[in-house]
């Protein structure tokens, strides 16, 4: 993650819920009055004794802790910091908090007030100084510098899913917590139906009936054709007829 001047500014974000299903596929609520888990101050021992350690065993892995080795040790020295509260507002705000993180870049254009001179201006954010907005000024080297060090790495993973939330324990608690009775009459029209189109979806998210003759609103568009693949783009082009009614 980063900060309003681009800075780097690795940390975790982790959503814990205060609930859990039992061995025998129960919902059980931990703990009450937000106290669950253990204390924060234990939570930052643990954080320092794992990270570490997981690091050390992927650069063994890849024959390079040799090189790395005294600056994994240090962060032992390091004070890590861990917090952890109960949730301060709705579901809603937390999600689109973090969004700001996994489905955004470092900057945005709306942030960028002017490249002139070799020289990059943003709008920052100071929150030394109660989070007023302020214009900053840096060489684009280094502007570059910064944007480029939150460029992910390949195959990197943002948003991970552990415990209940994976979809591999999801599935098998739906295995585990369906009842072994026969299927409804709806259970079953439900197996059978076919998959959804893309047409069918964008119509049910949208309300609009893309194959539908937008002058009209009679006509139905028909495929008569598809266009082969050039550049292998998200969907094959499709010719289409007006088929009045």
């Amino acid at each position: 993650m980063w900060g309003q001047n681009l800075s780097l500014h690795p940390h975790i974000h982790c959503i814990v819920p205060v609930a859990d299903y039992t061995l025998n596929g129960q919902w059980k609520n931990i703990g009450h009055s937000w106290i669950y888990l253990y204390p924060v101050h234990q939570l930052s021992g643990a954080f320092k004794a794992k990270f570490p350690d997981s690091f050390k065993r992927a650069l063994r892995k890849e024959n390079e802790l040799t090189l790395f080795y005294d600056a994994v040790q240090q962060t032992y020295q390091t004070q890590w910091v861990v917090h952890c509260e109960p949730l301060l507002a709705s579901a809603d705000h937390v999600v689109k908090y973090l969004g700001q993180y996994t489905h955004r870049v470092a900057i945005t254009n709306q942030r960028i007030l002017n490249i002139a001179d070799g020289k990059v201006a943003f709008i920052a954010k100071d929150y030394r100084n109660n989070a007023i907005k302020k214009p900053v000024t840096m060489d684009g080297v280094e502007f570059l510098r910064r944007f480029t060090m939150h460029i992910l790495p390949r195959r990197f993973v943002k948003i991970r899913r552990f415990g209940i939330y994976n979809h591999t324990t999801k599935r098998n608690l739906e295995l585990q917590l369906v009842p072994k009775e026969k299927p409804g009459i709806d259970a079953v029209m439900a197996m059978q139906k076919p998959p959804e189109t893309n047409v069918e979806r964008f119509a049910r998210l949208t309300g609009v009936n893309p194959c539908l003759c937008p002058v009209c609103k009679t006509g139905q568009m028909v495929i008569i054709r598809k266009l082969p693949r050039i550049r292998s783009p998200a969907m094959p082009g499709m010719i289409h007829t007006l088929q009045t009614a």
